[in-house]
C-alpha cells in the first residue's frame, strides 16, 4: 500500500520571519510544503506487528493516521475518581486482568489504584490495555515507549510480541516510535524507516533473556513484598532465590516442604517487580528452581490464584496442571478451596531441553 500525503501551512509573515528567511537563505513562498511517499504493508497481507520508526517530525504520526485511520490509538483522559480496572470498558473481568498481564502489568494491588497514583511504566502498560481491549482488530500505537525507560521500553515489546504470537491477545498491532533500540526487542514482522523512507519486510529476530538464578537470605524479599498480592510476610523456613538480569535483580520466589509429603516442596511466594513482568521471569525463575530440585531428588509444586501466574504455567514446558478449582467451588472435603477467584495447582516434571536462561 502506498501513502502520499502533503502537508502545507500559510507562512505567517513578520519582521523576525522576513529576518529569519534572509539569515538562512530559506525560499519566500506564501506556503510551506512537506510530502512524504512511502510504502505500508496493507491489512490484505499476512503479518502481525509492525513498526513504524522515526525522528521527531518525519511524519510517523501522519503516515499512521492515512494508512490505519481510526485503529491509532493517542491515548485517552484518566478519571482520577475511580480505579484503573474500572476504566477500561465494559468487558468480561477475565478478559480485562488476561489483557493487563498480556501487556505486562500483573500487579493486582495496583489494579484496584486510581491511574494517576501508577508509576509511568504501570500507566503506559495501562494505556496498552485500554488500546487492546478497544473492539478493533488493529492496534496502532502513537509514541509508543515515549515516555517510560529503556528497560520497561524493551520488557513491553516481549510481552506484547508473546500475547499476539501466542494469540492470548488476538489483534495486530503497530508500533509508532522515535525510538529505535526496541526494533531488536519487538519482534515486528516489517519495519518502515522514516528516516530514510525503507520498508524492510521479514520478521526481525528477538534478543534472548539470560537470567541468573541464586540462592538468596530472606532479606532480599523486602524489595518484592510491596507487589505480592496476598500477604507481605514469608515463611521463616523459606528457601529463598533471586533472579537477575544484567546484575539487577527481577523476580524473587521463596519455597518451603509441604506439610506431611517426603521430598516434596512447595512454592509459597514468588513476584516479579513491575519493570519485568509479563516476560516469562517469574516461570523461568520457578523452572530453574524446579531443575534444581530435580537433581537433589525432590519435587516442587506451585499452588496460585494469580491469572497471569495460571496462564504461565499451563503453557510454561516441564509443568503440568495436577488440580484446578474453579471460583468458590470445594477441594473434595466440604472446604472452600477459594472464594472469589479460581485457583490451580501444577508440579514441575522437568524438560529435556530446558534452558533456565531463556525466558519461557
Amino acid at each position: 500500500m502506498r501513502v502520499t500525503t502533503v502537508s502545507s501551512c500559510k507562512l505567517r509573515d513578520s519582521f523576525r520571519v522576513q529576518q529569519i528567511v534572509g539569515m538562512f537563505d530559506l525560499p519566500t513562498t506564501d506556503t510551506l510544503e512537506t510530502q512524504i511517499d512511502v510504502e505500508v504493508p496493507g491489512l490484505d497481507e499476512e503479518w502481525s506487528i509492525g513498526l513504524i520508526i522515526g525522528p521527531s517530525g518525519s511524519g510517523k504520526s501522519t503516515v499512521a493516521r492515512h494508512a490505519f485511520g481510526d485503529a491509532v490509538y493517542c491515548g485517552e483522559s484518566w478519571p482520577d475518581d475511580r480505579a484503573m480496572i474500572d476504566c477500561l470498558g465494559e468487558h468480561p473481568i477475565k478478559r480485562i486482568t488476561g489483557t493487563l498481564t498480556a501487556v505486562g502489568f500483573s500487579s493486582p494491588p495496583s489494579w484496584i489504584k486510581p491511574y494517576s497514583v501508577l508509576s509511568t511504566g504501570q500507566q503506559f502498560r495501562s494505556n496498552l490495555a485500554r488500546a487492546f481491549l478497544r473492539d478493533q482488530p488493529l492496534v496502532v500505537f502513537d509514541e509508543f515507549s515515549s515516555s517510560v525507560c529503556r528497560t520497561v521500553a524493551k520488557t513491553s515489546c516481549i510481552a506484547i510480541t508473546k500475547a499476539i504470537h501466542r494469540r492470548r491477545v488476538d489483534k495486530r498491532f503497530v508500533a509508532v516510535t522515535c525510538h529505535d533500540d526496541i526494533a531488536e526487542w519487538l519482534e515486528s514482522d516489517w519495519v518502515l524507516n522514516m528516516a530514510s523512507g525503507e520498508l524492510a519486510r521479514g520478521r526481525l529476530q528477538r534478543r534472548h533473556i539470560t537470567l541468573k538464578v541464586t540462592g538468596c537470605a530472606p532479606e532480599a524479599w523486602r524489595l518484592f513484598r510491596q507487589h505480592h498480592y496476598l500477604s507481605r510476610t514469608i515463611h521463616r523456613s523459606s528457601q529463598c532465590y533471586l533472579a537477575s538480569w544484567n546484575g539487577d535483580p527481577v523476580a524473587f520466589a521463596a519455597v518451603i516442604q509441604a506439610a506431611g509429603r517426603y521430598r516434596v516442596d512447595r512454592v509459597t511466594r514468588v513476584v516479579v517487580l513491575p519493570e519485568y513482568q509479563g516476560i516469562g521471569c517469574g516461570t523461568g525463575l520457578l523452572s530453574a528452581i524446579g531443575q534444581h530440585l530435580r537433581k537433589r531428588d525432590r519435587r516442587l509444586t506451585c499452588t496460585t490464584g494469580h491469572p497471569g501466574m495460571i496462564a504461565a504455567l499451563k503453557h510454561c514446558a516441564g509443568w503440568i496442571a495436577t488440580r484446578f478449582y474453579e471460583a468458590g467451588t470445594s477441594r473434595g472435603d466440604g472446604k472452600r478451596r477459594a472464594v472469589g477467584r479460581a485457583v490451580a495447582s501444577f508440579r514441575y516434571v522437568g524438560s529435556k531441553s530446558i534452558d533456565s536462561g531463556r525466558n519461557q
